[in-house]
């Protein structure tokens, strides 16, 4: 069984809030199961989106867990990822929006391999 959504996003700032990244949310989704979308702003007008890896990629022996992928390799305009975000809400009224801003871009997140 996987975590609700916002007791996920919950967790998930604090572990950025205990490595001295600020992070908050933009926009609150459906409480149990809605999708989080990441974005990691890098504070010099470029960020990086993170996604819910697709289906195909999680581990049969822990389905549980949220993994992500880059909507992109590399960072990005910080614009194109608005443009991104603003199709997504579009999409689906369930999501949840989570924005990082780390110069690094560390972002704390288990990627799919």
């Amino acid at each position: 069984m996987r975590l609700k959504s916002s007791i996920w996003v919950a967790a998930y700032l604090r572990r950025c809030q205990t490595e001295g990244v600020f992070g908050a949310i933009r926009r609150r989704g459906a409480e149990e199961a809605g999708a989080v979308l990441i974005k990691v702003a890098r504070l010099d007008g470029t960020a990086t989106l993170y996604m819910p890896a697709p289906q195909t990629v999680y581990d049969d022996e822990r389905p549980f867990e949220r993994v992500f992928v880059a909507a992109t390799p590399q960072p990005v305009e910080e614009a194109a990822v608005e443009q991104r975000l603003a199709k997504e809400t579009g999409f689906d009224p369930d999501v949840w929006i989570v924005e990082i801003e780390d110069r690094a871009g560390r972002h704390f997140l288990d990627l799919a391999k």
